[in-house]
């Protein structure tokens, strides 16, 4: 996690730019999180978004939601500084720099938010471990909702995500770039899980009515509704 951590410090000033040119309609992944909070947007639902970066899915959550309570959580020190100034106009936010795999999600949210950092849990068990606990942090009736590079259900659909990706990358950055830095990068520091695996896993921690919200080859957001 310290590499993770030191990229991401090193990437923050930048880092907005780069998401648009690695993530596939990233706008549109961040407004599924968004729109599938199911409360009246007046309400003062509680929020934490883990791995937040530079405040993005929390500038478009106060949006929809301005009276929202926002914990901003993330493991390097320059995105929470990048957070701090695109929520400079909102009060409401308390910022929280710390590896979410030591977390202990104490007190109860109505919303649990993550974008592009949970695949850094190293193992399968990390995973259904993580979600078990952010069950037991939500309030009755709360949702959990991730945004995550996800695998395919079979070795030849992993062939054809990875390609996709691939030619998306292509638009934006030269083809070295992509197999000198962004790939190795991924396959040295990220660990994602099947995608039909992660919904069986929220089923298993008590989730229910766990869908897909959005999905773009390799990039899903997924999750689920504590009854």
């Amino acid at each position: 996690m310290e590499t993770i951590k030191q990229h991401f410090e090193e990437e923050a000033r930048e880092f907005d730019r780069i998401i648009l040119t690695l993530i596939p309609d990233y706008l549109h992944m961040v407004e599924a999180l968004v729109i599938a909070i199911p409360f009246e947007s007046a309400a003062s639902v509680r929020v934490i978004d883990l791995g937040c970066g530079t405040g993005t899915v929390a500038k478009r959550l106060f949006e929809s939601y301005p009276n929202a309570q926002v914990t901003c959580l993330d493991l390097a020190e320059n995105m929470i500084a990048m957070a701090r100034e695109k929520l400079a106009r909102h009060q409401h936010v308390h910022y929280a720099a710390g590896d979410f795999n030591k977390l202990d999600l104490h007190g109860s949210y109505d919303v649990v938010l993550s974008s592009l950092a949970l695949h850094h849990l190293v193992t399968d068990d990390d995973k259904r471990h993580f979600y078990r606990q952010i069950h037991g942090a939500l309030r009755s009736g709360g949702v959990f909702y991730n945004a995550d590079i996800v695998l395919a259900s079979s070795d030849f659909l992993q062939t054809v995500y990875m390609r996709q990706w691939r030619t998306f990358m292509s638009r934006n950055v030269s083809q070295e770039e992509i197999e000198l830095k962004w790939i190795p990068k991924y396959e040295a520091e990220d660990h994602p899980a099947r995608l039909t695996d992660q919904l069986a896993w929220l089923v298993e921690a008590g989730f229910a009515d766990v869908d897909v919200l959005w999905k773009n080859y390799n990039f899903a957001v997924y999750g689920g509704t504590k009854p």
